[in-house]
């Protein structure tokens, strides 16, 4: 049993490592060369045996020996890409000190006093004495591992296919070895898909994971509220030092986006054949976003023509070296390219809901949030990939399924991240009046999903699950109300006819959210008010003949909006709001709202499983810092208003009185917290109450209502369906106000929400690799580890 001699030796090694007080030379190989010198150890061996309480012992009490571990296993890895790795042995210490480093890295990025080790020049390490001149051999540790697992993924016979034709031939030369012929996969930029070989994949899936362990450095800074740090391992490897920056750039994205879960398009062809693809392609995702970590809103960014302003940055910072990734992904701009990432994308994000038709059929893939991620760096560094998505109804492809992740995650706590990536996704969109439009288009796809059934449009579909989320979502959702109900009124002006369903339950948040008790229990709920009469006033103003449903809803529920219009402002009804409130915790009545049937087939959104472990988040900015108001003009094009004062901000006690609008992640509907330094005045009510924009509606059923009740009385009708046909037929030309011009809220970038993608993606890598578990148990500082 070679296999078990060869981790009895290993682990041996590791015992005299930790139990050795005195250094041991780095010429002493017979010593060294046990650790990667052996076969048969896989990476869950390594990690089963370097135990954690071994790793810090050494870092504690024996350091020099810690430091020339690392430093000689960083020179097996130069030597393996110097020599081109070609027999078995090398391929095998390449592996092997591959896993070492994945496994003893996060060890040395927790301990703050060890962090610049890896970016000091150790004395000697240059080349491995391969003589060259001084200042080559000056290369921090960290360069030196970078340029080396560079190198390594793009050597034949080990991660890529080598081009010669016969063993006669000398081998390829590594150094003058031309990598954009040897990218991995076709697609952006290269035509040529090579055979698959599972045995490159599974090497290159080791190395991808190394270099991740690499740039998690990351994990053990707690977040930085200027968002400015730079990850020092990725400006390196995503710099012109890496002359593989292209290709691997290109090889990851093509990757991700040319895999077919479904195993050649055979349904249930999976369980006959094991994938090792999947791996490589997780690892490529996540490596993919954590190189594009890059805070649009402060550094050089490409301008919506897709060419790089450099100018774009203050002087008084010193110009950060440009990242390569964020320069090539803004750069991609051919038609055929584009439509090979977002029918990549497309795929892999319904993959999930495939499941729902033909369990089993395909492998169910577990990155969807990665895949996210990828979607908004993808929209948010390239304009024109933005245009082009929703320059045709593929952008529906997109859309369903993030509708689906979104109704299927409202009830876990532990899944507020992919709720809010999904809605920031769809805030983006949704600054865009195409987007609007392609929701017109009827929803036939019958995906189970727990909401009503309803026959529509996705424009239907979209507030279905909206009201779904904010009424019988998790409570610490209520800081993304303001951007769901944002989406729907940035949509309202073209969405052509809402189905009754979706009208009523519009009707039903309204309702919901204008009882006094729910509007003087938080300084920001009014505006949720505020939105919803601003998504009927467009409706109304610009869609008024196919929307019958909507009017007639509105007829039906005018006694909300009497109310609104009749608030009370006076202190004691203020107080008995208030005290209702404290013996009411439900925050949203769901009565009135006729829930009707779920589909068939779906199941209810089931809330996390005791046990299961998430990661914290940091609060995202409040929908005013979120986003920028622009005005439609007449030719459809937007023209940015400069920011006002938020309504009713006036109130001098905001929610939270140092950042004014910032709604905390942690402040739950029902506290305390809130009612505690708040509490709502007369002046207060009267300031917002003044300012709601009921008078086109009110305009509207002064009209409307006398007529629909003659038609009730002349015909004994209670039979809606004449009411409807008659309003389908009414006008109200020249008798509502004149139109006001559209509103658009556009999400634009901050360095707030940088923030909260670094902490939220790396949540996910975090949580993500478990076999191995790389970072688990270890002392990470950008987010806490919680249990549900």
């Amino acid at each position: 049993m070679g296999s078990a001699d060869s981790k009895l030796n290993f682990r041996k090694a590791v015992i005299q490592l930790t139990t050795k007080t005195q250094p041991v030379e780095a010429t002493d190989d017979a010593f060294w060369d046990q650790f990667w010198a052996d076969s048969a150890t896989s990476v869950q061996d390594v990690f089963a045996l370097v135990p954690a309480a071994e790793i810090r012992a050494v870092r504690e009490e024996s350091p020099s020996n810690l430091a020339t571990l690392c430093y000689k296993a960083v020179e097996k890895l130069v030597q393996g890409a110097e020599s081109g790795c070609h027999s078995e042995k090398e391929k095998q210490i390449v592996l092997n000190c591959s896993r070492l480093l994945t496994r003893v890295l996060p060890y040395i990025f927790e301990d703050p006093d060890w962090r610049g080790f890896f970016w000091s020049t150790v004395p000697g390490a240059g080349r491995a004495g391969q003589g060259e001149e001084d200042d080559e051999n000056a290369r921090p540790l960290a360069e030196s591992l970078l340029l080396a697992i560079a190198d390594l993924m793009f050597c034949p016979d080990f991660t890529v296919q080598s081009h010669r034709r016969s063993t006669v031939d000398s081998a390829e030369d590594i150094h003058s070895l031309d990598s954009c012929e040897y990218i991995w996969e076709a697609g952006v930029g290269f035509a040529h898909s090579p055979q698959p070989n599972y045995i490159h994949d599974m090497n290159r899936t080791e190395l991808l994971k190394l270099l991740l362990t690499c740039f998690s450095e990351a994990m053990y800074l707690p977040p930085a509220p200027d968002s400015g740090s730079i990850n020092p391992w990725v400006q390196f490897f995503c710099s012109t030092e890496n002359r593989h920056a292209l290709p691997l750039f290109t090889s990851l994205l093509n990757t991700v986006c040319a895999y077919d879960p479904v195993g050649y398009g055979i349904p249930y062809n999976h369980l006959l054949f094991s994938d090792y693809r999947e791996p490589l392609v997780e690892e490529a995702a996540q490596v993919l976003i954590v190189t594009l970590d890059h805070d649009s809103a402060t550094s050089a960014s490409p301008t919506v023509d897709g060419t790089t302003t450099g100018t774009a940055m203050d002087d008084t910072d010193p110009p950060v070296p440009e990242n390569l990734f964020v320069n090539y992904l803004s750069r991609i701009h051919r038609e055929e390219d584009f439509q090979f990432i977002l029918k990549g994308m497309a795929r892999l994000l319904s993959n999930p809901l495939l499941q729902t038709y033909l369990p089993n059929s395909t492998k169910r893939i577990q990155f969807h949030q990665e895949l996210l991620v990828l979607f908004w760096k993808l929209c948010d560094f390239n304009k024109k990939f933005l245009f082009f998505v929703l320059k045709s109804s593929d952008v529906l492809d997109i859309l369903v399924p993030i509708l689906y992740f979104l109704n299927d995650a409202r009830a876990d706590q532990s899944r507020v991240g992919l709720m809010h990536i999904g809605v920031f996704i769809l805030l983006l969109l949704s600054g865009e009046r195409n987007f609007g439009v392609r929701l017109n288009k009827p929803y036939s796809v019958r995906v189970p999903m727990d909401i009503p059934v309803f026959t529509g449009t996705h424009a239907d579909l979209l507030i279905v699950v909206f009201h779904k989320i904010i009424t019988s979502g998790h409570q610490r959702l209520q800081p993304l109300f303001d951007c769901l109900l944002t989406i729907v009124v940035n949509v309202s002006p073209y969405l052509k006819s809402l189905s009754m369903v979706a009208a009523n339950k519009l009707l039903h948040l309204l309702e919901a959210f204008s009882t006094t008790w729910f509007l003087f229990s938080a300084a920001q709920n009014h505006h949720l008010v505020f939105f919803l009469l601003e998504v009927f006033n467009n409706i109304i103003q610009y869609q008024f003949d196919g929307n019958s449903n909507l009017v007639y809803a509105i007829i039906r529920k005018r006694s909300v909006f009497h109310q609104l219009a009749n608030l009370p402002t006076d202190p004691p009804t203020i107080h008995k709001a208030l005290q209702r409130r404290r013996r009411a915790p439900e925050p949203l009545s769901r009565t009135g709202s006729q829930e009707g049937a779920s589909m068939e087939g779906s199941h209810p959104a089931a809330p996390a499983e005791p046990g299961t472990l998430k990661t914290s988040l940091v609060a995202t900015p409040g929908i005013d810092k979120l986003t920028e108001k622009s005005q439609v003009s007449e030719d459809g094009t937007l023209r940015s208003l400069e920011p006002e004062p938020q309504q009713g901000s006036a109130d001098g006690g905001s929610a939270s009185g140092e950042t004014g609008q910032v709604w905390r992640e942690q402040r739950r509907l029902s506290s305390a917290s809130t009612s505690g330094q708040w509490s709502p005045t007369s002046e207060w009510v009267l300031s917002w109450k003044s300012k709601l924009p009921l008078q086109t509606i009110m305009r509207l059923l002064q009209v409307l209502v006398p007529q629909v009740e003659k038609i009730c009385i002349d015909k004994g009708l209670t039979d809606e369906s004449e009411i409807l046909r008659f309003l389908q037929h009414g006008t109200l030309v020249g008798l509502l106000p004149v139109p006001h011009p559209i509103l658009i809220r556009k999400y634009q970038a901050n360095s707030g929400t940088a923030m909260w993608f670094r902490t939220y993606m790396w949540g996910v890598i975090y949580l993500r690799n478990v076999d191995p578990p790389v970072w688990y148990d270890t002392n990470v500082k950008l987010f806490e580890i919680q249990r549900v």
